[in-house]
């Protein structure tokens, strides 16, 4: 009802501006200063906070590395190149990750290009400060962190540049991060834990490795001797 009564007035007001001649010194109808102007266009939303806040307190936890044989996230996917976290999970913190993306930026000023963000820091950190005694609670929030997986793809480039120049890019970004850092081009072999499936295949790596029990036992057991038909001693076939 509200917003009826808000359109009709800015409708009649500006239907007056018309009629009356004014309508150069009063280019739009007046809104209030409450009213929130309708727009369809979506919210930019930032990659260094989380979408929703915490109801509770995250607990410190470890990456989620996949062990069934996944191979998620580890291949470039919209851009051309890409830098993925090479030697151990870890949990970067949104201003690290600030500074990673501030690199990049900074050595392709003036270039044409686009940059993706495949992780998200929506992990709440609670410090407590120090010469604390045990107990009275997790703490209070300190920043925001994200868990980044062995083997994940942080940032993607695409632009029209040479790759001498991404590598740089990519290099001083992983200077300001912590852990180390490869660099990876789209059609690159994807990467499941910390095997590259380029000369071996999912299905070799999901193969035991220890032969099963009974498969151990079979192959110690000699083989069947081949068996020789017995002679019949039917009383048909006796002689006389």
């Amino acid at each position: 009802m509200a917003s009826r009564k808000l359109f009709e007035s800015s409708s009649s007001a500006l239907g007056r501006c018309w009629t009356d001649g004014t309508f150069g010194a009063r280019l739009t109808p007046s809104i209030p200063a409450w009213a929130r102007p309708f727009s369809c266009s979506r919210i930019h939303a930032s990659w260094l906070l989380p979408r929703k806040q915490e109801t509770r307190k995250t607990r410190k936890g470890r990456p989620r590395v996949p062990t069934g044989g996944s191979m998620r996230g580890t291949t470039v996917v919209w851009g051309d190149y890409g830098v993925r976290l090479l030697d151990h999970d870890r949990r970067i913190s949104a201003a690290q990750l600030k500074n990673g993306e501030d690199a990049i930026r900074r050595r392709l000023r003036g270039l044409t290009f686009k940059l993706y963000m495949r992780v998200s820091a929506n992990i709440g950190v609670y410090v407590k400060g120090n010469e604390q005694r045990m107990g009275k609670g997790k703490g209070s929030f300190d920043h925001w962190a994200s868990r980044v997986a062995v083997s994940k793809i942080i940032f993607e480039l695409k632009g029209n540049m040479h790759e001498k120049v991404a590598r740089e890019a990519f290099r001083l970004a992983g200077n300001k991060m912590p852990g180390t850092y490869q660099f990876v081009k789209r059609g690159d072999a994807p990467v499941m834990g910390i095997t590259k499936l380029d000369t071996v295949t999912a299905a070799e790596l999901k193969r035991p490795r220890r032969a099963v029990p009974l498969e151990a036992k079979a192959a110690v057991l000699p083989s069947p001797l081949p068996t020789t038909p017995l002679p019949s001693h039917s009383p048909s076939a006796s002689p006389a």
